[in-house]
């Protein structure tokens, strides 16, 4: 089970975001994530006719390390820690800090 996944919001803890918070896009397998208005990136692209995909230049997210990012507790305001408790099928993330579950 992972601590951090889809739809979750988070907030950055490290680089030049460093404070921003976003949705969890994707998670990837490298442990990295694509997180909504975080790590924006230039990309020149080529237009493709074939695709009608116009040229120019493309604003979009690039992928950010799963250590510079952190869970937002939203009943303390600030970022908190993702525990995970239970055996089998029945386990559940919870904040660390207040030990309530996190919704999925």
């Amino acid at each position: 089970m992972r601590k951090i996944r889809r739809n979750d919001e988070v907030v950055v803890l490290a680089g030049r975001d460093k404070g921003k918070r976003g949705d969890v896009l994707q998670v990837m397998e490298d442990g990295r994530a694509l997180v909504a208005g975080v790590n924006i990136i230039k990309k020149h692209v080529k237009p493709d006719p074939m695709r009608g995909v116009q040229g120019g230049i493309v604003e979009k997210e690039a992928p950010i390390d799963l250590s510079n990012i952190a869970i937002w507790n939203a009943e303390n305001s600030r970022a908190d820690r993702v525990g995970i408790r239970g055996e089998g099928r029945e386990k559940e993330r919870f904040f660390k800090s207040t030990g309530k579950a996190i919704e999925s």
